[in-house]
Parts: structure tokens; C-alpha cells; sequence
């Protein structure tokens, strides 16, 4: 064999070595077993995506504050609200609305979610709520007690019986022996109480969370039957959820140190 033709041939060798190398590098750095390029994952613990929770509207205040703050301890996450009476959000996700996680005001409304079988896990009670009186600026009225809204003349609001607020507010009332027709049941916690903010009713048997966030728009009246009446709020992960991690993230705020500041902040009673 002339020595040209073994340069030749050992020359091939070597280039055939390092075709090689490159493609066992390329193995290792180009794929995973699910097919997805290594250099298009997010680096570890990063979360990304939206979070569409769904929640009590006695939530909205906090909440609308805690997803601020999870948004820019997140770049790359989006927090959206849906705000409403927990019965009607219930029913919107066992209708197959699409979310991540659910906040309610009751076990009950909770309930309806689990019962169906929509909720990833077991929902965990994060803060819990008291009712108040909400009554005009300066309690014209002299409203002092649960008893006085049962005068003849005074314009009172609840909340529909099927919400939350609304259960509560006949708990209580059953618990002082008392009987009351407002002027009309609201869908919602936040309806009631703005009947008393835009003067179209007298009082409205509310969250004290909610004539907190009113301010001056509304006075409080407390009243010792609220104790029989304590909401606790369970909140979940949902199945289905797009984005699991950060909505996990999210609930984990909730109950974290941090997040019960801001809602203990709020007026909301510990777990």
C-alpha cells in the first residue's frame, strides 16, 4: 500500500471520529424523551403562563392586590379574576368554564365542585369572614343591633339565601330568633352593599371585609349574632388547570405568610 493512500485513509479516520463526538453531543443536548429541545425549556423553577382564578367577590380587593404582587415576583405570568356569588362560580366551572383555581366563601359552594369532580386535591380553608351591618355614612338611622333591622320602614338588603353571605346573614338572623323581608336579595356580596352606598337601601347585612374596602362610603354596625355566622373560605386547585405550576404558585401565596398579611389586612379572621 503507498503511503499516500494510508494518510488518505487515516485522514478519513479521524474526521469520521469527530463526525462522531458531534452527533453524541447533539443527542445529549438537542432532545429530551418527550422530543422538546433542552435550549426551549424554562430554566428550573421558572413559572410562566396565565392563571385564571375564579373567586368569592368579597376576595376581590386582596386578591386584586395579591396577583399584582405574584405578577411581578413572576415575570412571564399573568393573574385574571373572575369575581362573583361562589354559587354562581360553581356552577360556571362544573358547566366547564375554564380555570385554575377556585376561592370560595362557604364549604358548601366548595362542595359543588368537589362533588362533581372538578377539583384537583383537597381544598383548604385560607382565611375566614364575619358579618356586619352596613349602614349609611353617620348611621342616620341609629342602627345599633340586628334586632333594628327589623323596624318598620327601614329599607334592608341581603344577599341572596344561595350565597354565602346570604346563608350566613339567616344563620344569624336564626340565631337571634328574628325574622326580616328585605327589599331585595342580591347575587352577590358586593350588590348588597353597593344598594347602601348608592342610598337605595338603608342597611345591607354584609362581610366586614367589605364595609372595610368601602371606607367612607358606608358605616359598620358589629353585632354579637355574627359569631354564629362565621364563613370559612376553602380555595383549590382545579383539573384541567393549563398551567399547574404557577396556579399552585398562586394558592401557595394565598396561604402563605405574605398573603395572610394582606388579607388579616383586610379585615379576614385566620384559618
Amino acid at each position: 500500500m503507498t503511503r499516500s493512500v494510508r494518510r488518505t485513509r487515516r485522514t478519513l479516520q479521524v474526521a469520521g471520529a469527530g463526525i462522531a463526538a458531534l452527533l453524541a453531543l447533539s443527542a445529549c443536548s438537542g432532545s429530551d424523551s418527550s422530543g422538546k429541545s433542552s435550549s426551549d425549556k424554562d430554566s428550573p423553577g421558572k413559572l410562566s403562563g396565565e392563571v385564571t382564578v375564579f373567586a368569592a367577590a368579597s376576595l376581590k380587593e386582596s386578591f386584586t392586590a395579591l396577583g399584582k404582587e405574584f405578577e411581578q415576583a413572576h415575570p412571564g405570568t399573568e393573574v385574571t379574576f373572575s369575581f362573583g356569588g361562589s354559587d354562581a362560580l360553581a356552577a360556571s366551572i362544573t358547566g366547564g368554564a375554564p380555570a385554575d383555581v377556585f376561592a370560595s366563601a362557604s364549604p358548601k359552594t366548595m362542595k359543588v365542585v368537589t362533588d362533581a369532580g372538578d377539583a384537583a386535591g383537597t381544598p383548604a380553608t385560607f382565611v375566614r369572614n364575619q358579618l356586619e351591618i352596613a349602614t349609611l355614612p353617620g348611621n342616620p338611622d341609629k342602627i345599633a343591633s340586628l334586632k333594628d333591622l327589623t323596624r318598620s320602614g327601614l329599607k334592608v338588603v341581603l344577599c341572596d339565601k344561595a350565597v354565602p353571605c346570604g346563608a350566613a346573614a339567616q344563620k344569624a338572623l336564626d340565631a337571634g330568633g328574628l325574622e326580616l323581608t328585605p327589599v331585595s336579595y342580591e347575587e352577590d356580596v358586593k350588590s348588597a352593599l353597593n344598594k347602601v352606598v348608592l342610598k337605595e337601601a338603608d342597611a345591607a347585612v354584609v362581610y366586614r371585609t367589605d364595609v372595610r374596602a368601602a371606607g367612607a362610603k358606608v358605616e359598620g354596625v358589629d353585632f354579637p349574632e355574627s359569631a354564629d355566622a362565621v364563613n370559612d373560605y376553602p380555595i383549590t386547585l382545579l383539573k384541567g388547570a393549563r398551567h399547574t405550576d404557577a396556579a399552585e404558585a398562586f394558592i401557595a401565596l394565598v396561604r402563605s405568610a405574605e398573603g395572610q398579611k394582606v388579607l388579616t389586612g383586610a379585615g379576614f379572621l385566620a384559618p
